[in-house]
């Protein structure tokens, strides 16, 4: 067994934080599911950005596409469509061995609708109905404008991965989002045991934003620790979640948990180990997903222990100390989303671009 592996013992999935057709042409998705015990994958605006222009994989069925659509971005679900029902096709064996548990891919609605409520809403149901595979995760931004219409997705019964996660607060919104949208669709009288959901907490980009900020403090006591204890403190919310009344209302009734996701886990600075945001954040109930590079790093030499319970005290003594350095956590939290989604629509631009320029040629 490698460490890939033996996570699983631990409780926590890993996925494959990548789609393109080069991986699942060549069998490599595949080899990955049946040796890498790879239980899921996402996908994002930038990632289908770098497949779609990166190859030419994509060309005769753009041209196809063009002489029947002349919307470019109805063109690009078209093209993403075909390949997360395929992905999903792929991973059918593994959610149908998890009894539903795992064996899921992400699709994201168009990062243009992150202010949005209602225009998510519409085009979450949209993307569902036409992907049409039960082991399929709408993603949704875990937005303040994106938290009704988390909830009301779910309540429709839609499978929902919520995404550009970074701040502790909004993660309790998001929480809240998550519960009350399994209750609303009990109120209904309808079945919520097949209502998958996971919140997708982006972790290195926070280092890469406070890191600095520490170092002109002379805190470099503190670098490069930030990102994995504000993880640590939403996994205790997670649990304060799961043991509350409530919750346990919910799991009478079929309720699957929403397990907290760890994304954007390769390590951006140099100095950092390329497995830091995986070793450090292994735990029940959870996913991380990764790159291929990280992959590739942790099976050959990442060590697995039960680490996501571990050094909290720690944890929260970093977060005190942010506070007692005068660096406000939550304002950079949220200025991290809202680049976020600006990195996720120069993306989604440029790639409606390339298409553009392809239906040209």
């Amino acid at each position: 067994m490698n460490p890939l592996n033996k996570i699983r013992e631990h409780g926590q999935s890993i996925w494959l934080d990548l789609l393109d057709r080069e991986i699942m042409n060549s069998g490599k998705l595949k080899k990955l599911i049946e040796e890498d015990d790879l239980r899921g994958l996402t996908s994002n605006p930038s990632i289908f950005e770098k497949a779609i222009t990166g190859s030419s994989d994509y060309d005769k069925d753009i041209a196809e596409n063009s002489k029947n659509e002349n919307d470019n971005a109805e063109i690009f679900f078209n093209l993403a469509i075909a390949d997360i029902q395929r992905a999903a096709d792929i991973f059918k064996p593994v959610f149908d061995k998890t009894n539903g548990g795992d064996g899921f891919v992400s699709l994201e609605v168009s990062p243009l609708l992150a202010r949005d409520t209602e225009g998510t809403i519409q085009q979450a149901r949209n993307l569902w109905k036409r992907v049409n595979r039960e082991n399929v995760m709408i993603k949704i931004p875990g937005t303040k404008e994106g938290l009704p219409a988390i909830r009301k997705c779910l309540s429709e019964g839609i499978n929902i991965n919520v995404t550009l996660l970074f701040g502790l607060p909004r993660y309790r919104e998001i929480t809240e989002a998550f519960m009350s949208g399994l209750e609303d669709r009990l109120e209904a009288g309808k079945s919520i045991e097949n209502v998958a959901s996971v919140a997708s907490f982006f972790l290195s980009r926070i280092d890469v934003l406070v890191d600095p900020i520490l170092k002109e403090k002379n805190a470099n006591q503190l670098v490069g620790k930030v990102a994995i204890s504000s993880a640590k403190k939403a996994y205790q919310i997670y649990l304060e979640m799961i043991a509350s009344d409530r919750f346990k209302k919910l799991i009478e009734n079929g309720a699957q948990k929403q397990r907290v996701l760890w994304a954007s886990t390769s390590a951006k600075n140099p100095d950092f180990s390329d497995v830091i945001y995986v070793e450090n954040l292994i735990g029940k109930d959870t996913v991380n997903t990764l790159p291929m590079e990280t992959i590739d790093a942790f099976r050959d030499h990442g060590k697995v222990a039960d680490t996501l319970t571990q050094g909290i005290s720690e944890a929260n003594k970093v977060m005190e100390d942010l506070k007692k350095l005068g660096i406000n956590i939550d304002e950079i939290t949220q200025k991290l989303e809202d680049e976020g989604i600006g990195k996720f629509n120069d993306a989604y631009e440029k790639l409606l671009k390339s298409i553009e320029n392809q239906i040209k040629k």
